[in-house]
């Protein structure tokens, strides 16, 4: 039987936030939250936890994740995470699993909810894309840089004619919140992306990630005013 495997690679270094994937976020391990939303996908059939670090794969398995440990040749600042996947897919088939697509998810993005995985995948089995990335549409776009002279510069449209916000082109945002794409792929491009790509377009509020430590109380608030923070499982009983 072919399979869907949800892959999350959480390393146990960090530099904005120490042990990032582990601080509290909603009254669980920020590492928790992507695990759960994967369980609860109907169209994901195994969730996996890749890192280098014990702790995190011991809150993982608390929260039902089957665990890879990564090499730490692959686990720096300097290591992909494409090759953090290649290992994780090699470690699943070296077992006799056969795995039809992965879907892998950013841990520092926990604001999401299970049917948005069921809906990018459902979308990249319709319209039959060899891999998906998650994105939200930024409107109003105006974006502005510096010249050789350090005097600013508009790059996205020509300040001297200015387009009605309904003329401007739709332009979407790569969130990071998770990427889906076939073990194939993975191995003859060396990318996650790459053959007919689609987008699965996610609501803006999802789109924010933990990446300093303000951003912990900030997405704690989402996620409360939103319920995402609702998600339970047998360790909350």
């Amino acid at each position: 039987m072919m399979k869907t495997i949800a892959i999350i690679p959480a390393r146990g270094g960090s530099k904005g936030i120490h042990r990032k994937n582990l601080v509290d976020v909603c009254g669980k391990p920020l590492i928790a939250w992507s695990i759960l939303q994967a369980d609860f996908a109907v169209e994901i059939d195994e969730v996996w936890v890749s890192s280098d670090d014990d702790e995190i794969l011991e809150i993982a398995e608390q929260y039902g994740a089957s665990l890879i440990k990564r090499p730490l040749e692959i686990s720096g600042d300097e290591a992909t995470s494409e090759s953090a996947f290649q290992h994780a897919i090699d470690f699943i088939e070296s077992s006799g699993a056969r795995i039809k697509r992965v879907v892998a998810m950013q841990a520092t993005s926990p604001l999401r909810v299970p049917s948005d995985l069921d809906c990018a995948l459902r979308l990249m089995a319709n319209k039959d894309y060899d891999s998906l990335l998650s994105v939200t549409e930024v409107e109003d776009f105006f974006a502005w840089g510096v010249d050789e002279s350090g005097f600013a510069r508009s790059l996205n449209y020509d300040y001297r004619q200015r387009r009605r916000r309904q003329e401007l082109d739709k332009t979407f945002l790569e969130n990071g919140s998770f990427y889906i794409f076939t073990p194939d792929l993975l191995r003859s491009m060396s990318n996650r992306l790459g053959g007919r790509i689609g987008m699965y377009v996610m609501e803006r509020y999802k789109s924010f990630q933990i990446d300093n430590p303000e951003d912990i109380f900030f997405c704690s608030s989402i996620m409360a005013a939103y319920d995402i923070d609702k998600i339970r499982n047998e360790n909350d009983l």
